[in-house]
C-alpha cells in the first residue's frame, strides 16, 4: 500500500511538524518514506506545506503530484491543492478554519474535522496538527497511534517531552471524532 498526502496550512500550524510525525511513525513501522517540505520565506503566519509518501515498496520520487490526501488548515490550502487530490482520494480539513460551504462545495470526497477550536479547548492551538492526524490514523489506519507516539519523541525536542502525554490525548479525540 501506498499513500502520498500533502499537508498544507499557515506557518505556525504545524504543518511541516505534522509532515515530519508521519515520516518517523512509517519508519518506525518498516515502510518506506519521503518528507519534503516547502515554505515561504515569512515562515510564521506565511504558506506552507509538505509532500509526505509512506509505501511499503520503495518511493521513486518525493514530489507528488496528484495525491491520494489533501491534509488542509485552512481555506487558502483547501482551494489550492484541491485539485490535486486523485478522483478515488480524499480531502482531510479543518473545519474550523475552512467553511462547511466551501468543503461542500467540493466534487472530492471529504472528511473534517474541528481540529483548531478542539485546539483551543486543550489550552493551545498548536494541537490542531494531532487532532486532524488523529482523524487521518481513524480514516486510513495507515499508521499506528504507538508509532506516532513514538515519532513525537523524535521530533519534538526532550524540554517539550512533557506535552507528550496532551499530544496523545488529542490524537485519540481525533481518533474518535
Amino acid at each position: 500500500m501506498q499513500y502520498e498526502i500533502i499537508i498544507a496550512g499557515f506557518g505556525g500550524q504545524g504543518v511541516l511538524s505534522a509532515g515530519r510525525l508521519l515520516a518517523y511513525a512509517g519508519m518506525i513501522e518498516g515502510k518506506n518514506v519521503s518528507w519534503l517540505p516547502s515554505y515561504g520565506p515569512e515562515m510564521r503566519g506565511g504558506t506552507a506545506n509538505c509532500h509526505v509518501i509512506i509505501s511499503d515498496d520503495e518511493v521513486g520520487s518525493p514530489i507528488i503530484n496528484h495525491a491520494d490526501i489533501a491534509i488542509c488548515m485552512n481555506l487558502p490550502s483547501f482551494e489550492k491543492f484541491e485539485k490535486l487530490v486523485k478522483d478515488d482520494g480524499f480531502i482531510l480539513a479543518d473545519s474550523s478554519m475552512i467553511e462547511p460551504l466551501k468543503l461542500a462545495s467540493s466534487h472530492k470526497k471529504h472528511h473534517d474535522i474541528n481540529a483548531t477550536e478542539r485546539a483551543f479547548e486543550l489550552g493551545n492551538k498548536a494541537y490542531a496538527n494531532i487532532f486532524i492526524l488523529g482523524k487521518l490514523l481513524a480514516v486510513t489506519k495507515m499508521l499506528t497511534p504507538e508509532s506516532i507516539e513514538q515519532a513525537l519523541y523524535k521530533v519534538l525536542p526532550p524540554k517539550k517531552h512533557n506535552l507528550i502525554p496532551i499530544e496523545m490525548k488529542a490524537l485519540k479525540t481525533g481518533m474518535e471524532n
